[in-house]
């Protein structure tokens, strides 16, 4: 069923500049009453291995990390994509804990149940 009141962020990036703009986005989101959810795939899931989010900080913004955690905290679900994980040959790799790893899938089922989708 189709929420026009939702967005989906789609992160498919590892690079250091468009790590903000989902987490950003997302927050506000939330703030605006609207159902936010992220999901990263592809080079974008590098960016959850532990210690590397908290590597990135840009200008005055907090780390990444610190951004992903207030993410979290706000109740905003962190999906992250199984095939992507198996792509990069991380069979048994642990990622930042409050991550949902899923099925490919559940992209497809993300992307028709929101109002809108935006990729970075």
């Amino acid at each position: 069923m189709k929420n026009e009141n939702s967005i989906l962020y789609v992160q498919t990036s590892d690079a250091p500049e468009r790590q903000y703009s989902p987490l950003v986005l997302a927050q506000t989101a939330k703030a605006m009453d609207i159902d936010a959810k992220i999901y990263y795939l592809g080079q974008g899931l590098k960016i959850l291995l532990p210690g590397e989010a908290e590597k990135i900080k840009l200008g005055s913004f907090p780390s990444v990390a610190e951004m992903i955690q207030k993410t979290l905290d706000m109740g905003i679900e962190i999906y992250v994509c199984e095939a992507s994980k198996q792509m990069l040959g991380w069979d048994t790799v642990e990622l930042i804990p409050g991550v949902k790893i899923v099925g490919a899938g559940t992209l497809n089922d993300l992307s028709l149940e929101a109002g809108a989708t935006m990729w970075f």
